[in-house]
């Protein structure tokens, strides 16, 4: 083969194959949720008509009992089609005739496989660690701002700001979110709690943007098979509360529209992160994995009609009523939503490749 065919095949995959990564890494998130509602769906004998892996035109697809499975083109989502959950529905195993708590169940299963899967990941990652961070300071640097105001090594970090510390991404996250560099301490020492307010952090230009950044060093636990399963569920709350603080965020302006991105911005910062890592560091790849698929399950539980928390919200008035509302009028609020969403979604994504473009 001609020399330089062949190494423009290789600088086409070395561009290409990120981007493919990119959408498998996307669709094993969807897959992973829409997997939640067929499993206990399948649990409580609800019919479930079509299930997919992924979207567009099926590459490989069969029939098992009620059941349609396919494979399709697209890696970019998936679904899990049940009987009567759009419709009424008089037939045997139909969703819509389960009862409430079932339903509740089937709905939220697909965000929390979101969040068990950002759990299991983190918990991989802490397991093949060297050390897993926590939030005691072990030391400090060699000017340091927090020791002469009086902390001390062995001091337990517990709030910030106000908010609670559960691990040491807290600790980066809540002093990076400070507006200026003066930050509130909680300290706990010797079952004493110690309060410091206004300590002044120095910041450090990079890029031309002014960051925040602390002068003590955090203890290290080895890993072991106590330490990683706590502080896997303490980062997976950490992560969790990242997500709740960002939307609030969002809603209460601090960020601005510019500051979102679409499918298509997380698939290139996906990549990006895939193209980086040359297939040898694979933890960047795994904490985005980690966070997307927390954000993706928390996101699905927020109550706006056609996510799965709209639905929730729907069975909440049906306990409180003892009875349903008509679905045809449920139809019609998550249809909307759905619109909504799409043109959100279609305005985000064209922002992406705007940006995209511009670069």
């Amino acid at each position: 083969m001609n020399l330089s065919i062949l190494t423009s095949i290789t600088n086409i995959w070395s561009k290409a194959w990120p981007i493919l990564f990119a959408l498998v890494f996307f669709g094993i998130i969807i897959g992973v949720h829409e997997f939640g509602h067929f499993i206990f769906a399948k649990l409580f004998k609800v019919r479930v008509n079509r299930f997919a892996l992924g979207m567009g035109p099926p590459l490989l697809k069969f029939k098992k009992a009620e059941t349609e499975y396919s494979l399709r083109l697209f890696p970019i989502g998936g679904y899990c089609a049940m009987e009567g959950e759009d419709e009424d529905s008089d037939s045997e195993g139909s969703f819509n005739l389960k009862p409430v708590w079932q339903r509740f169940i089937i709905v939220a299963a697909g965000a929390a496989f979101n969040l068990v899967l950002g759990l299991m990941i983190i918990g991989l990652m802490l397991s093949t660690a060297d050390l897993i961070g926590t939030n005691t300071v072990k030391a400090f640097t060699e000017v340091s701002v927090t020791r002469d105001v009086g902390f001390q090594e062995g001091d337990k970090i517990v709030k910030i700001n106000g908010r609670r510390v559960f691990s040491d991404f807290d600790i980066s996250f809540l002093i990076a979110r400070s507006k200026d560099s003066q930050i509130d301490f909680s300290l706990k020492r010797e079952g004493k709690t110690f309060e410091f307010k206004n300590v002044q952090l120095q910041t450090k230009e990079i890029e031309g943007q002014e960051y925040v950044v602390y002068d003590f060093i955090i203890k290290g636990l080895k890993p072991s098979v106590l330490a990683v399963p706590k502080h896997a569920l303490l980062q997976t709350i950490s992560i969790s509360r990242v997500v709740w603080v960002s939307l609030l965020d969002l809603v209460t302006g601090q960020f601005g529209f510019k500051d979102i991105s679409g499918p298509i911005g997380v698939v290139e910062v996906v990549a990006q992160a895939a193209g980086a890592s040359k297939g040898v560091d694979l933890g960047p790849i795994l904490n985005l994995l980690a966070l997307i698929s927390i954000n993706i399950g928390l996101f699905n539980l927020l109550p706006l009609p056609a996510l799965d928390g709209g639905r929730l919200f729907f069975m909440f008035i049906e306990i409180i009523r003892r009875k349903p509302i008509p679905q045809k009028y449920e139809r019609w609020v998550h249809a909307t939503g759905l619109m909504v969403l799409l043109a959100f979604m279609a305005v985000v994504s064209a922002a992406d490749v705007i940006k995209l473009i511009r670069r």
